[in-house]
């Protein structure tokens, strides 16, 4: 009763590698049992009579070693209820595997390619798959893994998705150090639990999640002149704020100027600017 795509990002820096999964179903809350990952150990989506224990199981085993081959093997030698789980593991090389149970209902199927597994049940029929493996192979390497995953899942749900219908979406993305001020690797964790529309409410936090959650990159960041920063403070206190530090809190941008104010994101000028349609109060 769920179509989802696991893969791993072309990069070839290990430390700039992204390991994720993105899935859709007529399922409440279909994140908080499908999809889990580990930077520099791989990701899984399990579903269909979901065994959500094979979420540790399997990251464990790729995190002693196991190819996603072998780590998939090895999950389905120890589960008597195999056949009725569908399962997608992409390993730290991005090596893929994909299982789908005799006993899954139809539509079923997978396919996998070099770092990607992709796997639905409950389908319109085995376009929702294809489609989702040509938008994925469409889209450019160099792209972050979040935006590839959410154009193969958006490709699915166009091409018919859940025979059952849509009601929630998630897409989980790690990278080494890419999480709230590096504190952790979650590049992007997002949920839609139940909602008419979830893929586009999908699409739409994930734009929400570049803004807030996204650090600047370098090319991105503006730097703060004595002039640029006297216009900002004035910026700051007639919208009703301390100053500039406490503008950038209560914002939420954080992630998108410098502590000590020395650059600002462009994106994040423009705003406090009024010219990105965003809200400087």
């Amino acid at each position: 009763m769920t179509f989802s795509i696991v893969a791993r990002s072309g990069h070839p820096d290990p430390e700039e590698a992204e390991w994720g999964v993105a899935v859709a179903s007529k399922f409440l809350a279909v994140g908080s049992a499908v999809p889990a990952a580990v930077a520099q150990v791989g990701a899984i989506a399990t579903q269909a009579d979901a065994n959500v224990a094979y979420k540790g199981l399997a990251l464990a085993h790729l995190d002693e070693g196991a190819n996603a081959s072998i780590a998939l093997q090895r999950l389905l030698e120890e589960d008597p209820g195999r056949d009725h789980r569908q399962v997608g593991i992409v390993d730290v090389e991005g090596g893929a595997a994909t299982h789908t149970g005799s006993a899954c209902l139809d539509w079923a199927g997978g396919v996998t390619g070099d770092g990607y597994a992709i796997q639905g049940n409950i389908l319109t029929g085995e376009d929702v798959v294809l489609a989702m493996e040509a938008a994925f192979l469409a889209t450019d390497d160099s792209m972050p893994l979040a935006h590839r995953l959410l154009a193969a899942l958006a490709a699915g749900d166009e091409a018919g998705g859940d025979s059952r219908g849509r009601q929630s979406a998630a897409l989980l993305v790690v990278r080494e150090g890419a999480g709230y001020s590096g504190g952790d690797d979650i590049a992007c964790d997002l949920r839609v639990d139940d909602h008419a529309a979830p893929v586009q409410e999908l699409a739409r936090l994930l734009d929400l999640n570049d803004l807030y959650l996204t650090a600047s990159t370098e090319e991105e960041k503006v730097p703060v002149t004595p002039e640029l920063r006297e216009e900002l403070e004035a910026m700051a206190r007639a919208g009703g704020h301390r100053d500039l530090h406490a503008w950038v809190g209560t914002e939420n941008y954080e992630m998108r100027v410098a502590d000590d104010l020395s650059w600002i994101d462009r994106r994040v000028l423009a705003i406090a600017r009024g010219e990105d349609g965003g809200s400087a109060s």
